[in-house]
């Protein structure tokens, strides 16, 4: 089984953390105060979850990055080449409180991911739904909820969605990502915010 990091503890990075937490799997989460403010977090969760360093989230097979938009350049900045690992995209270009769109030279925000996570393969998912939602229990309304993903290489996109099939949820494979990626992309796309379920 891969291994997991989550880099970012907000509302998405911890909401991550729960749903592996549910089924068992193992992840390093780290954010940019260090291990320690993470402890009551990891404590919650169980042996499953451990706090570490950016670097060691970093350094598993599968990260998923969950930052604000604004401090993603910071967040991965100074990391080693990638080297193959998939890189789940969690993020949207837009930040509370004001919610206002940043301005992305009309490009879709999986292109400008794409150039701060150097030799990782990168699967846009786990960004279209509010983090509430996503921590639940994806099965709790009688089917299983919808994940979309998308991403340009098919291997990787293959383990994200047996992945995405471990944690409970029904994975929607959207394509490539100039194509999945404008789909799911909050704002502008018109998936975000869809709560679907998929029945038996």
């Amino acid at each position: 089984m891969s291994t997991i990091g989550i880099i970012g503890a907000g509302n998405i990075g911890s909401a991550i953390a729960r749903i592996l937490a549910r089924v068992g799997l193992r992840a390093i989460i780290a954010n940019s105060r260090g291990p320690a403010s993470l402890d009551g977090l990891v404590r919650e969760l169980g042996s499953s979850i451990s706090a570490g360093t950016r670097e060691e989230a970093a350094a598993q097979d599968i990260v998923f990055v969950a930052v604000n938009w604004s401090k993603l350049p910071q967040a991965l900045a100074g990391l080693p080449d990638w080297k193959g690992r998939i890189v789940v995209d969690t993020n949207n270009p837009i930040e509370a409180p004001l919610f206002k769109p940043a301005d992305l030279g009309g490009r879709l925000s999986s292109e400008v991911f794409l150039g701060l996570v150097p030799g990782g393969r990168v699967v846009k998912a786990f960004n279209h739904l509010g983090s509430e939602l996503l921590a639940t229990d994806p099965t709790a309304e009688g089917g299983r909820r919808v994940l979309f993903y998308s991403g340009d290489d098919q291997a990787a996109k293959a383990e994200v969605g047996i992945l995405i099939e471990r944690l409970g949820f029904f994975g929607l494979d959207l394509g490539k990502l100039a194509v999945g990626g404008r789909l799911a992309q909050f704002p502008g796309g018109p998936l975000p915010t869809l709560n679907l379920v998929k029945f038996p």
